[in-house]
């Protein structure tokens, strides 16, 4: 995983990107087109047409950076836009990474009632405790 630092920007480059380009061209792109400054610590994000590779960029205030990675089978979850950027949080940005569909993410679980939720289970789990120490 890539240590984003908590004021990182993520930006998501929207269309396809020609993946043979390195780290000076990126960073053209992301300065022309998407309108960005590459040396500002924000990360950006490219796609390949295949969908299966994509690479991100960034400074880390010593030098450039450049991520790449391939998925073995499937392909990155990509907004429907032809042109411009989207942002991303950093989980999102990790969901992305290990090919979650990042663009709706579903809680797993919400409390209906107060006191349906761990709190019920550990007053449950005490009274049993508190039962039998008792003499």
């Amino acid at each position: 995983m890539i240590p984003v630092p908590s004021n990182t920007r993520v930006w998501l480059a929207a269309g396809v990107t020609d993946m043979r380009r390195g780290f000076n061209t990126l960073a053209a792109l992301a300065q022309q087109v998407l309108e960005e400054d590459p040396y500002s610590g924000h990360m950006f994000v490219f796609r390949g047409r295949r969908g299966d590779l994509l690479k991100i960029i960034w400074w880390d205030q010593q030098g450039a950076c450049l991520f790449s990675k391939r998925l073995e089978r499937g392909r990155f979850v990509w907004p429907a836009a032809k042109d411009g950027k989207v942002n991303l949080s950093p989980s999102q940005l990790a969901m992305l990474l290990e090919g979650i569909d990042w663009r709706m993410p579903q809680k797993t679980w919400k409390p209906t009632t107060v006191g349906s939720g761990r709190e019920a289970g550990a007053q449950h789990l005490d009274k049993r405790y508190r039962c039998s120490r008792s003499p």
